[in-house]
């Protein structure tokens, strides 16, 4: 296989003194990837020695685009070249017209869909903040229902509805006003756990108060990529609605073409009241996120929900760049499809080799192999081949592939190769160590 298809890591580790003298312990991702970066382009990573990375982490789903794509940097140096605003709190400006008017054309009005946009902070944790503060301000209810395995954000009202128990213990006060029912397949595939949470909200001797939203991811990014049904969703959609709840498909990971579509929930047969995003809304990796509802839920006093970085122009002019440059027409979801079975069919077949399972859907997939400790042994493998890669789960057990959208079908497969090999040696040593 051509060089140039393949990653070049260095061996050596660079100094880290500043970093050990002056950033906070709860740096996590620099511990398990300790190289100085100093470059990035499409799917690539370089650092200050000379080494070249293949990036499958793409920034947690920020850069489904891959980096400094050059559609959406040479928009945005345009923009800075101009003096164009940077900052303009929620001002109207030539930028966020385009950008509204784009997202308009582009991506609401071909799916029939008609939401108002709330720019919100510049962060998914402050976009699900103002989508469960509305739903509160519209039901008048207090309690959220979420769901085992998920994950919203670190801010306190979207803490309350992630499960992961080391995050919400970080949070030093109670973290209230939450249910956590089983998501689809929790219990096993003979348990239809929608039922179950219709039966908790018709049994007025339950327990369960009645909610003011129901809020659920379609592919649980953190959780360990457990991929609900289309049945099991629009059955939660219909509870929503029968009990006086408001829907809301948390898209932050899984949307902006991840699954395969720009919402994740598409041709599921169902339309979440609100809908939260971030991460590759900007395309770029710059802090943007937007809380969309339907018309009549906008019910907002001026100015009683806000935020100063709720007006990120340069974020604007590259997400409108990116929704022309790939959401025009269905070429690129077309591809994103084509992508996604590949990688479908490489992962099922490293997990058919070691008799294990995997999770997903779409370019969001990965491998159960079991264990964090083997998970990890894998990343740290797949690391010092030059591929980057993390895991998720409840245990960190799934090895997570987040590639690019973008990249080229053969540093695709010249990346799970990696993985692949990765795989391999781990599990013969996992096991072999186990069977003496």
């Amino acid at each position: 296989m051509t060089t140039t298809l393949l990653p070049k890591p260095t061996s050596s580790i660079p100094d880290r003194a500043i970093y050990e003298r002056r950033e906070s312990g709860v740096r996590s991702y620099a511990r398990s990837m300790p190289r100085q970066f100093n470059k990035a382009q499409d799917v690539w990573m370089h650092d200050t020695q000379g080494g070249r990375y293949l990036d499958f982490l793409s920034g947690c789903s920020t850069l489904n685009y891959g980096h400094n794509h050059p559609v959406l940097k040479t928009a945005l140096m345009d923009y800075i070249a101009n003096d164009g605003v940077t900052h303009g709190l929620d001002l109207h400006t030539d930028a966020k017209e385009a950008f509204l008017e784009t997202f308009e054309e582009v991506i609401l009005q071909p799916r029939g869909l008609d939401y108002r946009a709330m720019f919100t902070g510049p962060t998914g944790t402050n976009a699900v903040e103002a989508a469960i503060k509305l739903a509160r301000k519209i039901t008048g209810r207090e309690l959220v229902i979420a769901f085992t395995n998920g994950f919203h954000g670190m801010t306190l009202g979207a803490l309350a509805c992630t499960g992961n128990a080391a995050k919400r213990g970080g949070a030093g006060v109670p973290l209230n006003h939450v249910s956590h029912e089983p998501y689809d397949g929790y219990h096993g595939p003979d348990v239809d756990t929608a039922e179950l949470l219709e039966r908790r909200l018709s049994d007025p001797s339950s327990g369960l108060d009645a909610p003011a939203a129901i809020l659920v991811e379609t592919v649980q990014g953190e959780g360990g990529l457990n991929a609900a049904s289309p049945a099991w969703l629009r059955k939660i959609a219909e509870i929503a609605k029968r009990h006086g709840a408001l829907l809301i498909v948390d898209d932050i990971q899984a949307g902006v073409g991840r699954t395969g579509s720009f919402f994740s929930f598409e041709g599921m047969g169902f339309t979440p009241d609100i809908v939260t995003l971030a991460k590759s809304l900007s395309g770029m990796g710059l802090p943007f996120a937007l809380t969309l509802f339907r018309p009549e839920l906008d019910q907002w006093s001026p100015g009683e929900h806000n935020g100063t970085f709720r007006g990120n122009n340069h974020a604007f002019v590259t997400a409108t760049a990116a929704l022309r440059h790939f959401w025009s027409n269905d070429a690129f979801q077309q591809d994103i499809a084509r992508r996604g079975a590949l990688l479908e069919r490489r992962l099922d077949a490293m997990a058919a080799e070691h008799g294990l399972s995997t999770r997903g859907r779409g370019m969001m997939r990965g491998i159960d192999v079991g264990s964090g400790e083997v998970a990890g042994t894998i990343t740290a493998a797949c690391f010092a081949q030059g591929l980057i890669i993390e895991t998720s789960g409840a245990h960190d057990e799934i090895v997570k592939v987040l590639a690019p959208l973008v990249i080229d079908d053969a540093v695709l497969s010249a990346g799970l190769d990696i993985l692949e090999e990765a795989v391999r040696s781990a599990l013969t040593v996992t096991y072999g160590v186990a069977a003496e």
